[in-house]
C-alpha cells in the first residue's frame, strides 16, 4: 500500500537504507510518519534501500487485518 496510508500498520518487511546499512523498518513494527520520511529523505539523497519490496518507497509490504 502508500507508504502514507502504511503508517501505523504493522510492517511485513525489513527495510535497510545504505548507508548506514541498519534495519530502520523490521516485520512485526508499527510504521511510523518519522520512519517513512527518514526513508524518502534518504531515497532524495541517493541512499540505496536494501531489502524493500519498493527500493522507492512509495509503497510499504504492511500485514493484511482481518
Amino acid at each position: 500500500m502508500s507508504a502514507e496510508q502504511a503508517v501505523g500498520r504493522i510492517a511485513a518487511e525489513t527495510i535497510s537504507p545504505y548507508p548506514p546499512g541498519v534495519p530502520v523498518v523490521a516485520p512485526g513494527e508499527v510504521i511510523t510518519a518519522e520512519v517513512v520520511d527518514y526513508l524518502r529523505s534518504g531515497v532524495d539523497h541517493g541512499f540505496l534501500i536494501s531489502d524493500a519490496a519498493d527500493p522507492t518507497v512509495k509503497t510499504l509490504r504492511v500485514v493484511a487485518r482481518d
